[in-house]
């Protein structure tokens, strides 16, 4: 990556368990943290309409889930329940 892609797409380091479903989908969090944050930019700055970021964040969060299920993530027993 070039130093411009860097600092317009910084990465944390993954911490935890490491598997390598979990560092993909770790990367795909940080990616969806990220665009998140550019949507919410431009509409607070009047570039695009609520309606569209909505639909744009949507989006994502569709892609994203669809990712963690595709990975597996979260499905093995040893996981606490989602609904605590």
């Amino acid at each position: 990556m070039s130093e411009r892609d860097d600092f317009l797409f910084p990465r944390g380091r993954y911490r935890g368990e490491f598997t390598p479903e979990k560092l993909v989908f770790n990367s795909n969090l940080q990616e969806f943290a990220q665009r998140v944050n550019y949507i919410c930019g431009l509409e607070t700055n009047g570039k695009i309409t609520s309606e569209e970021a909505y639909r744009q964040i949507k989006q994502l969060w569709k892609k994203l889930r669809s990712s963690k299920k595709s990975l597996g993530i979260g499905e093995s027993s040893d996981q606490p329940p989602e609904n605590l």
